[in-house]
């Protein structure tokens, strides 16, 4: 089992940051691309992936949106993974999750576990 928290969300003007963290503890997964992942749900809409990065070999995913703009990275002797947004737009206001699995990327059936969401909140 592990448990996610997630913190780092709040309010800011378009075109600031914030950072995401979120940490893991439990026994996280194993195995080649595994790692953890970035999503977030938009009220009546499906969740969407936004960023996410594997254990082991540091392979980094984004959305084309968020490339350039958001970086993920972790801090694997603290279980966390942080999600730096920079030049954030109101339409991005929305809850963001973390989510943990076997392989990371686009695909939320490959994260078995997922934290209780942040808000983020840009104002225009």
């Amino acid at each position: 089992q592990v448990q996610l928290v997630e913190s780092g969300g709040g309010l800011v003007q378009a075109g600031g940051s914030l950072r995401l963290s979120c940490a893991a503890s439990g026994r996280t997964s194993s195995g080649y691309g595994s790692g953890m992942g970035w999503f977030r749900q938009a009220p009546g809409k499906e969740r969407e992936f936004v960023a996410a990065i594997s254990y082991g070999e540091g392979i980094k995913k984004y959305t084309d949106d968020a490339k350039g703009r958001f970086a993920i990275t972790t801090d694997n002797k603290k279980n966390t993974v942080y999600l730096q947004m920079n030049s954030l737009k109101p339409e991005e206001t929305t809850v963001y999750y973390c989510a943990e699995g076997r392989g990371v990327g686009e695909d939320r059936g490959n994260y078995d576990y997922w934290g209780q969401g942040t808000q983020v909140t840009v104002s225009s």
